[in-house]
C-alpha cells in the first residue's frame, strides 16, 4: 500500500510514522508513506498557502491554488483510490472504515490547518472526509497519523501475529475482552483460573462472553452498529 499526506507541517509527522509498527511495516515494503510539505508551492517569495476569508471572520484559510497545483503533481504520479481530507465534519473513523481503507492500493490525505481549506478544493478533489473524533485539534496531522496507524497494522504481514487484528477493539462491533499476563498471582490477585486451563475452546468462549459483556456495559452503542 502507498499512502501520500500532503502538509505544511511535516515534522510533525516525523515520530507518528518512524517508530513501532509502521516503521517496521515500511522496512519490509508492505507500506509506504510519503509525506509532501505544501510550503514549497506556495505563492510568492514568502511561499504563502494560506489567506483572510472572503467575508471575514477569524483564522486563516488554506489558499486553493497551492493545494491544487500540489494535488494536481501527485495525482498525475499515481491513481489514488481515495484522496482524503481530515476534517471534523467528515464521517467517523471507526474499525469498519480502516478495514475497508486498508485494502486500498493508493490513497491521498490532506491534512488541513489553520480555518480550512477552501471549500472548492473539497468539491472537486476531495473523495472522502474523515473524522477522528468530535472535537478541533490545530491542526489534520495528527488525525492522519492516527489514521495511518490504524490501516497500516491492518495489512496482511505487518504485525507479527497475522491474527492479532482480528481480536482488536471493534472488531465484530465489540471490545476486547480483559487480558492477563504472567504471574498468575500478583500481590494477592489472581488469574481468572479458566485461562490456566489449557482448554482452549472453553477459554475462546470465556473471552468472547467477557467481550460481550464489557461491551454491553461500557459501550452498547457499537453492538448494533453496521461498522
Amino acid at each position: 500500500m502507498h499512502i501520500d499526506i500532503v502538509t505544511v507541517l511535516p515534522e510533525l509527522l516525523v515520530s507518528p510514522l518512524g517508530h513501532s509498527i509502521l516503521k517496521r511495516a515500511q522496512e519490509k515494503g508492505l507500506l509506504e508513506v510519503e509525506v509532501h510539505d505544501l510550503r514549497p508551492y506556495g505563492l510568492g517569495r514568502h511561499h504563502q498557502v494560506d489567506d483572510y476569508a472572503f467575508g471575514g471572520g477569524a483564522g486563516m484559510v488554506m489558499m486553493p491554488e497551492p493545494l491544487a497545483n500540489c494535488l494536481d503533481e501527485l495525482k498525475s504520479r499515481r491513481e489514488y483510490d481515495e484522496l482524503i481530507f481530515m476534517t471534523p465534519d467528515g464521517v467517523r473513523l471507526t474499525q469498519g472504515l480502516a478495514n475497508r481503507l486498508s485494502m486500498k492500493k493508493n490513497l491521498l490525505i490532506l491534512a488541513g490547518h489553520y480555518k480550512g481549506i477552501d471549500e472548492r478544493i473539497r468539491e472537486h478533489y476531495i473523495t472522502m472526509e474523515i473524522s477522528i473524533g468530535d472535537y478541533v485539534l490545530s491542526g489534520g496531522e495528527l488525525p492522519a497519523a492516527i489514521m495511518v496507524d490504524a490501516i497500516g497494522r491492518l495489512i496482511p504481514g505487518v504485525l507479527g501475529d497475522e491474527t492479532s487484528a482480528l481480536f482488536d477493539s471493534f472488531q465484530d462491533n465489540m471490545l476486547a475482552p480483559p487480558v492477563y499476563t504472567r504471574p498468575a498471582v500478583f500481590r494477592g490477585w489472581e488469574v481468572p483460573e479458566i485461562l490456566l486451563s489449557g482448554n482452549t475452546p472453553v477459554i475462546e468462549d470465556w473471552r468472547h462472553e467477557q467481550a460481550l459483556e464489557r461491551t454491553r456495559q461500557r459501550r452498547p452503542d457499537i453492538l448494533t452498529s453496521d461498522e
